[in-house]
């Protein structure tokens, strides 16, 4: 699990109101996002047992 610094605004109740994350972690949780919504989007496309991509992979030269 990743440990932000995150600073916060707050408001007049001293409810937080925004969050300011340095840009490089906000970028890590853009791209973690990304790849959440890849994940939801192909949750159904068959799976392709290891032994099939291996066969592949050495069939292309790729190992």
């Amino acid at each position: 699990m990743r440990k932000f610094k995150a600073q916060y605004i707050i408001g007049e109740k001293g409810q937080k109101r925004a969050i300011i994350l340095p840009l490089k972690e906000y970028e890590e949780l853009l791209e973690d996002l990304h790849d959440l919504a890849v994940v939801a989007e192909r949750r159904n496309e068959p799976s392709i047992p290891f032994d099939k991509i291996k066969d592949r992979l050495r069939k292309n030269g790729l190992i």
